[in-house]
């Protein structure tokens, strides 16, 4: 499945229509191939948890958003979502307000239903702010608890 293909998927569009939680953050994507995805927030004083620096949800939030739609681009043509099961992250450095992070997510490994799954996060300036991985597990659309 070609990128474009990927980003006009009916699964990852319904995704960004219903995030209403990365809207709010102010989160945005690229899928760069099926498997790995890029995004980028800029810290904004919402986000901070001081008078300068970004809370350290909002880097674990990103984090899980970057590591979960590089699982979904891998299984959304076979008709799948998926879940967080894990996430760890390691904080490296502050995300000072102003900063623009940019997170890197891939796929390193996947299963019958498990994708393990790795992130990197850096400011503009190329500074490593925070690694991550997490398991997702991949299951069928039609069970995606929809109210």
């Amino acid at each position: 499945m070609s990128v474009n293909d990927l980003n006009q998927h009916p699964i990852i569009l319904g995704y960004i229509q219903w995030n209403n939680f990365g809207k709010v953050l102010g989160m945005d994507f690229e899928i760069l191939e099926a498997g790995v995805v890029e995004y980028q927030l800029e810290v904004k004083e919402m986000h901070l948890a001081t008078t300068k620096a970004s809370h350290g949800g909002v880097q674990a939030a990103l984090m899980d958003a970057v590591l979960g739609v590089a699982a979904l681009s891998e299984v959304c043509s076979e008709g799948k979502v998926v879940s967080t099961v894990s996430l760890n992250v390691n904080y490296l450095s502050p995300a000072f307000l102003g900063d623009i992070m940019h997170a890197k997510g891939k796929v390193i490994k996947r299963g019958k239903s498990l994708l393990f799954t790795q992130a990197e996060i850096f400011n503009q300036n190329g500074k490593c702010l925070a690694t991550a991985s997490a398991t997702m597990n991949a299951y069928p659309l039609d069970k995606l608890p929809i109210v």
